[in-house]
């Protein structure tokens, strides 16, 4: 199921927490910031931490497709398409980086779907492709949120958060440009 389809961001965290298993080792966390000195010290990867890599792999992936279709869907004005773009590119190099990881850590990455199951006759105006973007950011920051606090090393717990980061900004810049409140709470979910 895709993040687009959550009735709820607590929902996207517990369908990315549940098809992934557990939550990512030290050392994949470690690998996935880059960081493979640290990743040494955490020590090796269990079979669980790449199903886990490959599940957030999965949703980066949908995102990327995502973005080509609101690009592609010649409803957005020029200054949202650039940003759609943008984002698009962030999460391209999620996804890169996600896919490293699963190949340095003896993994197989998942690919793109051939198809995903998008609301396409739902989009007809720049606002319906922005709301749908933010939904799928909201869904990806409520599921690394479910995942960061598990760490025991801080240093691993910034690591994971750092995409979270990203994605939130996301979803703040998405629900600005659609008139809302770009920060809704004092707290996320």
């Amino acid at each position: 199921m895709s993040f687009f389809q959550m009735p709820n961001p607590v929902a996207a965290r517990r369908l990315f927490l549940g098809q992934s298993g557990l939550v990512l080792s030290g050392a994949a966390v470690a690998l996935l910031a880059g960081k493979d000195a640290l990743a040494a010290k955490a020590g090796g990867a269990a079979p669980q931490d790449i199903q886990i890599l490959n599940t957030a792999l999965g949703a980066e992936l949908e995102a990327i497709a995502a973005y080509q279709l609101g690009a592609e869907s010649k409803l957005l004005e020029k200054p949202v398409l650039d940003l759609a773009v943008t984002f698009q590119g962030h999460h391209k190099e999620h996804a890169d980086v996600l896919a490293k990881t699963v190949l340095k850590l003896g993994g197989k990455p998942v690919q793109a779907k051939a198809n995903y199951n998008f609301p396409v006759d739902q989009l007809k105006s720049q606002a319906d492709v922005l709301q749908f973007a933010a939904k799928l950011e909201q869904g990806a920051v409520s599921a690394y949120l479910g995942a960061v606090p598990l760490f025991d090393n801080r240093d691993l717990s910034k690591a994971a958060a750092s995409i979270l980061g990203d994605e939130a900004m996301h979803w703040a810049v998405l629900r600005q440009a659609l008139g809302q409140a770009p920060v809704p709470s004092a707290f996320m979910s």
